[in-house]
């Protein structure tokens, strides 16, 4: 059974029969599906406030772009975006607060601010101080799957098999934050969808996100919008919440325990009945071996 999620100051996350809700906030110019749209500090606090009304858990507060092919951000300048808006929505919501950086003085800074979960997508690689950081705060730290870095990772992703591949890096990551001192229930896990994977193998590890619950960690997936469904559909980003429903749904049958959206109305809706569904289905398998 996974346990709860530990977080800084004190806090923790339960692991509850139907996924949490985690809202997403870019605070960027340039990110794939909103960039730009919240980029003044009460732009993204009155998102923030309205993803929290909508019903979500966690906010996650991201001030550099992991879209593919983008820039990257100097250390300066993502904190100067972030922590601003971070200070802002401390004071207006209560849930948890996740920021997505791969560097550790932002993490550090973001969780001095309030901040008490980090979003790494390099699972604690790109800077050998993130680990310490998480470890010191005890912070909950989401390690994701990435296959190369942002600038590059979809020119010619490769794997022997996708899901073996990625249950190996988890297994890996889990080890080397265990080795850093960080506790196993501060650890999220993320397959990470569009990271490094082309279209069959996005497919494949939604259809076998179930296989990663032998790790023992709660499995986070972002599935809103990417561009994997566009291709199925040949829709742009902004027309793909029907094809994120049926995504998300089939996350929820596969045991995913956190869902990351840009709509948190909508898609909790998809997450509740999902959820039930799965409940009742292994209710019946228990009641029929009774």
């Amino acid at each position: 059974m996974k346990r709860n999620i530990v977080l800084a100051k004190g806090r923790s996350l339960p692991i509850r029969e139907y996924p949490l809700m985690m809202g997403i906030v870019n605070v960027t110019p340039d990110s794939f599906s909103d960039g730009g749209r919240y980029a003044t500090v009460d732009q993204a606090v009155e998102r923030a406030v309205a993803l929290v009304a909508q019903g979500a858990d966690i906010l996650d507060l991201g001030a550099e772009s992991t879209r593919p092919g983008a820039t990257p951000v100097g250390e300066q300048e993502e904190m100067d975006r972030l922590l601003p808006v971070l200070q802002a929505v401390v004071k207006q919501t209560t849930v948890p607060i996740s920021v997505d950086t791969m560097k550790s003085r932002v993490a550090r800074e973001a969780l001095h601010v309030g901040a008490s979960i980090i979003n790494d997508v390099t699972a604690m690689r790109f800077d050998p101080d993130m680990a310490a950081v998480v470890a010191q705060s005890a912070a909950g730290i989401v390690m994701m799957h990435m296959q190369g870095m942002p600038t590059t990772m979809q020119e010619s992703p490769r794997y022997d098999s996708v899901v073996d591949d990625v249950r190996m890096f988890f297994v890996e990551r889990i080890a080397a934050a265990e080795r850093a001192g960080i506790a196993k229930s501060q650890i999220v896990l993320d397959p990470g969808f569009g990271f490094g994977k082309l279209l069959i193998h996005n497919l494949e590890l939604l259809n076998h996100l179930s296989s990663f619950d032998q790790l023992g960690c709660p499995m986070l997936v972002g599935l809103s919008r990417k561009a994997f469904l566009g291709k199925i559909l040949d829709r742009p980003v902004q027309d793909r919440e029907w094809g994120t429903a049926a995504a998300v749904a089939l996350a929820v049958d596969r045991g995913a325990s956190i869902i990351r959206v840009h709509d948190v109305a909508n898609m909790r809706d998809v997450v509740m009945v999902a959820a039930a569904v799965r409940a009742a289905t292994h209710t019946s398998k228990q009641e029929d071996y009774a």
